[in-house]
């Protein structure tokens, strides 16, 4: 057993639960007592709620390749929202909706599901199927003229950083 395992439920997780009490005392905009308290109570009790779904994981590889993965995303998540509002906001723009079909090279099913995640988030795509068995994402495109081309993007950007980091 990891010497995380033994720790109690409440205390597996420290980095989540100094994240959620920064988090909530960012969205309090004060360090008054009462929002102090908030942020112990729940940097306590929602990683403590969470900790059944949430895989112990080990010390944090290929470190350089998260940060310039996190980079990209956040990138690819700002150019899609301009690219979307264009799309929208121009009427003599017509999108071409497709579904496209993602073959992942992932093995790990938490790096095929954090890949379904950052094309969610990333606006403009959709993932609505994650087949672990057959290594593939099901992606809805708002705008899509090769969606072969698409498919090869996600995989060239988010899908080969996940396997470099997950192994």
């Amino acid at each position: 057993m990891t010497a995380a395992l033994l720790r109690p439920r409440w205390r597996r997780h420290p980095l989540l639960s100094l994240m959620v009490g920064a988090a909530w005392l960012l969205l309090q905009g004060s360090l008054a007592p009462a929002n102090l308290l908030w942020a112990v109570l729940l940097g306590i009790l929602l990683p403590w709620l969470a900790a059944p779904f949430l895989v112990a994981g080990g010390p944090l590889r290929r470190g350089g390749i998260v940060l310039r993965l996190a980079a990209i995303v956040l990138w690819d998540i700002l150019v899609a929202n301009v690219a979307v509002a264009r799309l929208v906001l121009d009427p003599r723009r017509q999108p071409r909706p497709a579904w496209v079909r993602v073959r992942s090279t992932l093995s790990d099913p938490h790096a095929l599901a954090l890949l379904a995640t950052i094309v969610t988030n990333t606006p403009g795509t959709v993932s609505c199927l994650v087949d672990e068995a057959a290594g593939e994402l099901l992606v809805h495109a708002l705008d899509a003229a090769d969606p072969q081309a698409v498919a090869q993007d996600i995989l060239r950007r988010y899908d080969a950083p996940l396997k470099e980091i997950f192994g």
